[in-house]
């Protein structure tokens, strides 16, 4: 059984920072491409960054890069979401995604995305 599990969320002041970390268990972690993605109250779900299988391809949302970055551990089977200079936009549910397959053109879609974590809330106060 796939079990993804985020971390990390919490409520942070705009201008601060979190780390997010997904521990993955029950795939090929190693041959996985990961993804985070994010969907604010009334909004419709969107990518946030993902990455491949040994981290040399990292892609993100837009305007996301140069304050967001993702990376992960393939010894640990997590993968993480550091956030810098967060904003109040920046609230939202954050769910980690695995693809267990090579990377795809669409990374940035939601359907290419078999396996899903339950989200962790985070909260930018202004």
């Amino acid at each position: 059984q796939v079990q993804l599990v985020e971390s990390g969320g919490g409520l942070v002041q705009a201008g601060g920072s979190l780390r997010l970390s997904c521990a993955a268990s029950g795939l090929t972690f190693s041959t996985s491409v990961m993804g985070w993605f994010r969907q604010a109250p009334g909004k419709e779900r969107e990518v946030v960054a993902a990455i491949s299988w040994r981290g040399s391809t990292t892609n993100y949302g837009d305007s996301l890069k140069g304050r967001f970055t993702i990376s992960r551990d393939n010894a640990k089977n997590t993968v993480y979401l550091q956030m810098n200079s967060l904003k109040p936009e920046d609230t939202a549910v954050y769910y980690c995604a695995a693809r267990p397959n090579s990377w795809s053109s669409s990374w940035y879609s939601s359907p290419e995305y078999r396996y899903w974590g339950q989200g962790t809330q985070v909260t930018v106060s202004s």
